[in-house]
């Protein structure tokens, strides 16, 4: 029961990942594509403002899924690090990366430093999610085992590429609906308009990825693709189909109090839904959760020292997040959202 107890914290703390950071890889998605110097100035600009107050405290929760695997559950840590220590190196790279592009563009005064440093964060805003997508989809395909080596096909799979291109689409979701807010909040109309059609193109982009993931699914990661259509996971699998339903009707009503909780929800009853189609494994269909599993002590101790981080960390973030939603850390001045409108701005 507490290997059970340790393990659905684990898939709790990737679902809050998953969330909380895919929102920023969302918003640097966007940043990729918002167009050259001129035209990108404004979106861009709501970027680094909606980003500054919290972007470096959303990896505390990937920081707390690694802790919990090496801890928790060792042999699955050592089986998903040998076999898939290339894309978890890319991920790294683009996590070390993204965040000195985003600390060091602002600052910069001459425009080609802004490019340069811009460009390794919107890119690398991309390339993380995928890579961390992969892994997830070679974990779910049954191609991870214990004393697994490392090889491309662990990732370079048609469920793991799938897997990586929904995580890209489901961030840029993410971060367009909280973009929305965040411009609402600020004062800039011509924005508000212009990530809603963003966050509805992404959300098309989910739709149409998770239908090509079905059939795909169905032979390459059979046990999990059953899991996903019977029981609590075709239950949860509904919830997130239903949550982001809501939240496009939410958008195209220019209701946007409610379209964060529900994009949250619709990604994390996704994360969930995953974390019901794998049980009892945590590396389908060779590993369940009692026999990687750490020794009972460990066990006890990490969910001990897992609830004090709760109670002493979990506050203090929810106070972080309330106090950015409210507008409350980094206030946006005119001059910031007074450049040109653009062409398609509007739906």
């Amino acid at each position: 029961m507490m290997a059970d107890l340790i393990a659905w914290v684990m898939v709790l703390a990737i679902a809050a990942y998953v969330c909380a950071g895919g929102t920023d890889y969302g918003a640097g998605f966007w940043d990729l594509v918002a167009g050259g110097a001129e035209r990108g100035k404004r979106p861009r600009r709501l970027i680094d403002h909606a980003m500054a107050p919290v972007w470096e405290a959303n990896n505390v929760w990937l920081i707390f899924v690694f802790i919990i695997m090496w801890t928790g559950f060792p042999t699955m840590f050592q089986a998903v690090f040998e076999a898939m220590w290339l894309p978890l190196a890319l991920a790294a790279v683009g996590l070390v990366l993204r965040g000195a592009g985003f600390a060091l563009r602002k600052p910069s005064r001459r425009l080609a430093q802004r490019r340069v440093y811009g460009a390794a964060f919107a890119i690398s805003s991309l390339l993380t999610p995928f890579f961390l997508g992969t892994v997830l989809g070679g974990i779910a395909s049954g191609r991870v085992a214990v004393r697994t080596t490392a090889s491309a096909d662990a990732w370079a799979n048609p469920t793991s590429v799938l897997a990586g291109l929904l995580a890209i689409a489901a961030t840029a979701f993410l971060g367009a609906v909280f973009l929305c807010s965040d411009a609402r909040r600020f004062g800039a109309d011509e924005l508000v308009d212009y990530f809603r059609l963003r966050a509805l193109l992404a959300f098309c982009a989910v739709v149409v990825l998770a239908l090509i993931a079905l059939p795909v699914t169905h032979s390459d990661a059979r046990y999990v693709w059953q899991g996903l259509t019977g029981g609590w996971g075709l239950l949860l699998t509904v919830l997130a189909a239903v949550c982001g339903l809501a939240t496009v009707l939410l958008l195209l009503r220019r209701s946007y109090g409610w379209t964060r909780y529900t994009s949250v929800a619709s990604v994390a009853l996704a994360v969930g839904a995953w974390g019901f189609a794998q049980r009892p494994f945590l590396l389908p269909t060779s590993l369940t959760v009692a026999q990687a599993a750490g020794a009972a002590h460990t066990l006890r101790w990490l969910a001990i020292v897992t609830l004090i981080a709760i109670v002493l960390v979990g506050p203090a973030l929810v106070l972080l997040y309330r106090l950015d939603t409210m507008g409350e850390l980094e206030p946006l001045t005119d001059a910031d959202t007074r450049a040109a409108r653009t062409p398609g701005d509007n739906l």
